[in-house]
């Protein structure tokens, strides 16, 4: 059995990290750059990104590995060095979680293609599953103990992820990203996401939600996949972005984090983390809340609000004509969801 399904074994909830690029961001990464190329260029730097989680608290780490698939690393001529790239990133975290003296999961990232899906699109359902393969045989072979599906927005390219895995047998897990009005960028809502989950050949060990808007939407959104066959993982941003001083920041402040967490767990979820802007000081007042405040009932929305702040948007994405048309991605999509 894999470290993290022992782990959800014989505990009510772990800590996962917090963001990816927030912290490389700090150390000198510049926009526009590979992150996945430090994994050969600055080795000691990725150690260092997994380092933070590690010493806050965190029970499970990303690996600096998100666009780390070809269409991605096409954009930077790295297309060929997939296998390698991946590969490093799971090895400094293998090496990071055996030196700790307590059990981590080191979880493989992999976000989405960049590319829009047949019929929409130009990925071939193929293409789309060899690439995820690919990815997946690198991780693996540098010691990921599961694979992490993230920022996903179309069930599409979900399927294909699982299916690209499951050629590497490997577990994973995976999260969507509901930043459109309770609803992914290609119009899924939190039930259609669970239902799928529930279906799926082979099925994650957890999925949920990561990034999005605020952390008050995720909590919605994860009240919204309701009695889950499946542990919840729940990935909220640090607060909402603000443009200051000419760069991002985020305003959830490390107090507003511990709200944030232990609301998640009265919601359910038994996976906890951040995503943009959510650094090793936010993830250790999130792990001194969790194991000092006892649980509550399941939060109710006027709750959630009252504590964290309010929602982006009227609904959840649920109620019928709501959101409007399904609003089409652009082709490229984001390149970097885990600031």
């Amino acid at each position: 059995m894999n470290t993290l399904s022992k782990l959800l074994e014989v505990r009510d909830w772990l800590l996962a990290d917090g963001a990816t690029g927030t912290e490389l961001f700090n150390m000198g990464l510049q926009s526009g750059d590979a992150p996945e190329l430090w994994n050969a260029d600055h080795p000691d730097r990725i150690k260092k990104l997994y380092q933070g989680p590690v010493d806050a608290g965190s029970d499970i780490f990303l690996t600096n590995s998100f666009g780390g698939n070809a269409s991605r690393l096409k954009l930077h001529n790295a297309q060929d060095r997939v296998f390698e790239l991946n590969k490093l990133a799971a090895e400094i975290g293998r090496d990071v979680a055996d030196s700790a003296g307590r059990p981590l999961v080191v979880a493989g990232s992999m976000g989405p293609t960049g590319d829009i899906m047949e019929p929409v699109g130009t990925l071939s359902h193929a293409n789309a599953v060899e690439m995820f393969h690919e990815q997946a045989e690198g991780l693996k072979a540098g010691g990921a103990d599961v694979l992490w599906v993230e920022t996903i927005s179309a069930p599409e390219e979900m399927k294909a992820a699982a299916e690209g895995i499951a050629l590497a047998n490997m577990p994973w897990c995976g999260t969507m990203s509901f930043d459109t009005a309770g609803r992914t960028m290609m119009g899924v809502t939190a039930p259609q996401m669970a239902a799928q989950m529930n279906r799926i050949k082979n099925p994650p060990i957890a999925f949920g939600a990561n990034c999005g808007v605020g952390s008050s939407d995720l909590l919605r959104t994860v009240l919204g996949f309701g009695e889950a066959e499946r542990p919840i993982i729940a990935k909220g941003n640090a607060g909402i972005p603000k443009y200051q001083d000419g760069s991002i920041h985020y305003d959830g402040t490390p107090e507003l984090m511990a709200d944030y967490a232990t609301l998640a767990r009265d919601a359910g979820a038994r996976i906890i983390g951040g995503c943009c802007g959510t650094t090793p000081d936010h993830l250790h007042m999130m792990r001194q809340a969790l194991e000092t405040r006892a649980p509550g009932p399941k939060p109710s929305l006027e709750l959630i609000q009252q504590s964290i702040g309010g929602f982006s948007s009227e609904s959840d994405g649920t109620d019928p004509g709501c959101c409007g048309p399904k609003r089409r991605a652009r082709a490229g999509g984001r390149r970097r969801a885990r600031a």
